[in-house]
């Protein structure tokens, strides 16, 4: 069974997509993006906030997170964006790949999308 889950609070999508999809046991959220600008950690803060809005909506935690995929304008940001995301997963560690990347909409510094698991 699939769902697309359009949770209430998160940030409306800026195009055709759903901000996550339930497949099953796996939840998959699309990237975030900051809704207004500010340093790095700032928009990460941001970022990080709205996918665990929209966990929560499917009932999981950034603790069934298995795997994000992190998208930086500037590889220079990468330690500050890492120490944010640290606090958001402690010990519960997902898998990671982080990109730099040039992004279609400008001043945009940080984009994360994120797989979590969770049995129903």
């Amino acid at each position: 069974m699939i769902e697309r889950i359009n949770p209430p609070g998160a940030p409306a999508p800026r195009g055709p997509y759903s901000p996550a999809v339930r497949a099953g046991d796996f939840i998959y959220v699309s990237g975030q993006v900051p809704p207004e600008p500010g340093d790095i950690g700032h928009e990460t803060r941001q970022v990080l906030n709205n996918v665990k809005r929209i966990l929560e909506a499917c009932a999981a935690t950034m603790a069934d997170v298995v795997k994000c995929t992190v998208f930086l304008a500037d590889g220079k940001d990468f330690a500050a964006m890492n120490a944010v995301y640290a606090e958001f997963f402690g010990d519960a560690k997902p898998a990671r790949s982080t990109v730099v990347v040039g992004f279609a909409v400008p001043n945009i510094k940080v984009e994360i999308d994120a797989i979590a698991y969770k049995p129903r």
